[in-house]
């Protein structure tokens, strides 16, 4: 595996404090392949046309490498147009759990909140 090193100061997207405390605790788990870097994306599909990424996957050419809020992370360098000045956080309660985005970008969003259009 070739190593990528290119690395951003300026990231396009921000975690809050619950959702770096959620990635490290993912990041610790057993058998967690520290090889891979958390992945922050978009892709099509979903309700409203693109869907948001986050998962843990080995860096390629087309990433930029980033230290978001202490959390290596990569973003293919088309995405980021889509995630400037978004917003990821973990919410914990029993009504809603898991991550979610604020995304400013986006002109719609569906109910589930993982959904948008631009």
């Amino acid at each position: 595996m070739e190593k990528i090193m290119a690395t951003s100061i300026h990231a396009p997207v921000h975690f809050t404090t619950s959702a770096v405390s959620e990635i490290r605790r993912l990041m610790a788990a057993p058998g967690f392949d520290s090889n891979k870097i958390l992945r922050v994306g978009v892709k099509g599909g979903g309700c409203s046309g693109m869907t948001y990424v986050l998962e843990f996957d080995l860096p390629t050419e087309k990433d930029d490498v980033f230290e978001i809020d202490s959390v290596k992370s990569i973003i293919d360098k088309s995405h980021g147009i889509y995630l400037v000045g978004m917003e990821i956080n973990w919410e914990g309660g029993l009504n809603s759990r898991g991550f979610t985005f604020k995304n400013p970008n986006a002109s719609s969003t569906c109910g589930c909140g993982t959904s948008f259009a631009v």
